[in-house]
């Protein structure tokens, strides 16, 4: 698996993959703007010509971005649905001038509409915001969730049912978040268990689907549906539930994206990142 981490865009969204190649990571993750805010700056051509300059001079292998928390494609306001697109649509564009590799989102929640409503708004929203962007390249991949309150895309069957609803399969995929993973109720710190987590995502969406890791031990327990991140090793996933998925040949090539607690200071905002990076490098078998 390649791996990297999510970066900071604070110091100017050119200097992310140095600040990437700093601390060791192969691959990043960042947003493309303030993930907290619905409007933003437009991303200026000179900034944009340096990022990819330095994603190619810093041999980041594959790049991600993130959208914006706030969109919901489930919502059944037809305001905030409308607004939802809207944001998805240039969160594609704005990937797309950066060169990203893949665009990861959250799919949605219903808030009280139901699950097949709920599913069936996500897919027609995504389908348009990549109808509406017939050139872009950026791949879409929609995370796996914890499952906390109505958001929907917590299991495989879901997600499944999402990307056959889009029918865009080249243009689609998957993100696995460990720790919403284990949250959502899959068990795969055993050896029997990582395999019928695995036999689970072959007979659902598939294992080609899967393009991205989010690789985030989990604070709360199994089945719990509550999203809390920590750092490798130090929560109730463990080092045994990360080995199989770093050795797994069909995830060799895929990017795993650290989201974990950072608790550096100013001179070393990413210590934590570097000690999570060599746990997880450190679990690797030598071929």
């Amino acid at each position: 698996m390649l791996l990297g981490a999510h970066i900071s865009i604070s110091g100017g969204i050119e200097l992310a993959p140095i600040e990437a190649r700093k601390i060791g990571c192969d691959v990043m993750q960042v947003f493309s703007k303030n993930q907290q805010q619905w409007t933003s700056n437009p991303l200026k051509p000179e900034a944009v010509e340096a990022f990819r300059r330095n994603v190619k001079e810093q041999r980041i292998q594959a790049v991600a971005a993130h959208t914006s928390y706030l969109i919901n494609l489930g919502s059944p306001q037809a305001s905030l649905q409308e607004r939802s697109r809207a944001a998805f649509q240039e969160e594609i564009e704005r990937a797309e001038l950066l060169g990203a590799d893949f665009l990861i989102f959250h799919p949605g929640a219903h808030t009280g509409s139901g699950e097949a409503a709920g599913l069936a708004s996500i897919a027609s929203g995504v389908r348009w915001a990549l109808e509406a962007t017939p050139s872009c390249r950026v791949r879409v991949l929609l995370e796996l969730a914890a499952g906390q309150g109505s958001t929907l895309g917590c299991n495989f069957e879901q997600l499944a049912h999402l990307l056959s609803a889009i029918d865009l399969p080249t243009r689609t995929g998957i993100c696995i978040d460990t720790c919403h993973l284990f949250a959502s109720g899959y068990d795969f710190r055993t050896d029997k268990g990582y395999r019928s987590t695995v036999d689970r995502i072959e007979s659902t969406v598939g294992a080609k689907q899967v393009c991205a890791f989010h690789l985030n031990d989990a604070l709360s327990e199994l089945g719990s549906h509550v999203d809390r991140h920590a750092n490798i090793g130090d929560g109730n996933i463990g080092l045994t539930g990360f080995r199989p998925w770093l050795n797994d040949k069909r995830f060799a090539s895929v990017p795993g994206f650290l989201e974990t607690p950072l608790k550096g200071d100013k001179a070393r905002p990413y210590a934590a990142y570097e000690t999570d990076l060599r746990t997880l490098r450190s679990l690797v078998k030598k071929r």
